[in-house]
């Protein structure tokens, strides 16, 4: 009896440990970061889908303040924005990606046409990368060469005006680059003065972005429009607001956007800072999430009605950490991560696929000023 009960325990054992180790069910994850030494860069790490484990991989090093990144559709190649506060014109760094090895090789950097660039993004063909500026109210089109480099930005577009917040929409801020799913049209939003512009885009002409008719998509004054997604059947686009805690729902329709609903992401009666930082869609269009920075630290689940793309609130979740920036939905969607800039850490949340709910798991990674979390290829 004794025997069979230590073996039995042994072989609970081994199959533990061979579910910790497993590779198999490993995907890279990419965290762009705010550094502080040369030692620091873009962090590559292996994410277990099935246990929510970390495993680090490799640091691109010497890499200024990567905070927002890009990779490339073929995944052979990764861009990153470099935040330089204002010191400088910021840039944007290119990287080989290694799928076997998981390393990162810089190729080369050429600058963002503007002040602290905060996201960037890519055509269908990554032909061209496109790095929105916030500290410059610009955003700009760099090309794209074969090997991966970049090249110098063929054109940089300033936004005008300002809006009510003197704080904070003193003059433009764009905030986010993001192209329409047939990539015909650029959405542009600029915090700084409550509009979503709107770009065509003309793959390859001498000046690739022009003008759209209609140019921009107005917002309440004051809102702050930071980040959007488009829902994954192409035709609606959700725009989360960063001054006002509120997220606007649109109707697509050959490059024209069109509100249908605003709902709040702030508590009832809450007085205090509305500080709106991220939002995702599952992979599968029922669910979205959207996150509040301090003094909140939560994320809330939305049902999307699959008729009308209305969102319904169904849970507001502590994040387990300060400041969360952004997020990720694992490839298997089993799992969300969320970066927390503030308290310096990554938390791990295990989602219910049918009922969207997160619930916050015992794995955390510890690393510096985290901001971007970004899943590429696979090992």
């Amino acid at each position: 009896m004794i025997k069979i009960l230590l073996t039995s325990t042994a072989l609970l054992f081994a199959s533990t440990l061979l579910a910790q180790t497993d590779t198999s069910a490993e995907k890279y994850l990419l965290i762009g970061a705010y550094t502080k030494t040369p030692d620091e860069g873009i962090s590559v790490y292996a994410f277990n889908t099935q246990t929510g484990a970390f495993r680090f991989v490799s640091t691109a090093k010497n890499v200024e303040n990567p905070s927002y990144l890009v990779i490339s559709p073929d995944h052979k190649y990764v861009y990153a924005v470099n935040e330089t506060n204002g010191n400088k014109p910021g840039n944007v760094s290119a990287f080989e990606w290694d799928t076997v090895s998981g390393q990162l090789t810089f190729l080369n950097k050429q600058p963002s046409g503007g002040d602290d660039p905060c996201y960037i993004t890519t055509d269908q063909d990554g032909k061209y990368v496109v790095v929105a500026n916030y500290s410059g109210g610009s955003f700009s089109i760099l090309p794209v060469k074969a090997d991966g480099r970049l090249e110098a930005p063929v054109q940089t577009i300033e936004h005008t005006g300002s809006g009510p917040n003197k704080e904070r929409q003193e003059k433009p801020h764009v905030h986010c680059v993001y192209f329409s799913p047939d990539h015909q049209q650029l959405y542009v939003s600029d915090l700084g003065i409550d509009q979503i512009a709107i770009y065509n885009y003309r793959q390859g002409d001498v000046q690739p972005l022009v003008p759209a008719n209609p140019g921009f998509a107005p917002f309440p004054p004051g809102s702050g429009p930071r980040h959007l997604v488009f829902h994954p059947n192409g035709k609606w686009v959700y725009v989360i607001h960063e001054l006002d805690g509120k997220i606007t729902s649109f109707h697509y329709d050959n490059g024209k956007l069109t509100p249908f609903q605003a709902v709040s992401i702030l508590p009832d009666n809450f007085k205090g800072k509305s500080w709106a930082a991220d939002l995702h869609i599952s992979s599968d269009g029922k669910f979205l999430y959207a996150t509040n920075r301090d003094p909140l630290n939560n994320i809330l689940t939305f049902s999307i009605n699959s008729k009308t793309g209305n969102l319904v609130k169904k849970a507001e979740t502590p994040t387990g950490g300060k400041t969360p920036r952004n997020f990720v939905i694992d490839p298997t969607g089993n799992f969300l991560l969320v970066a927390h800039q503030g308290s310096n850490n990554v938390t791990v949340f295990r989602r219910d696929k049918v009922t969207g709910l997160l619930k916050k798991q015992k794995e955390e990674l510890k690393t510096t000023s985290p901001v971007c979390l970004k899943f590429i290829g696979s090992n």
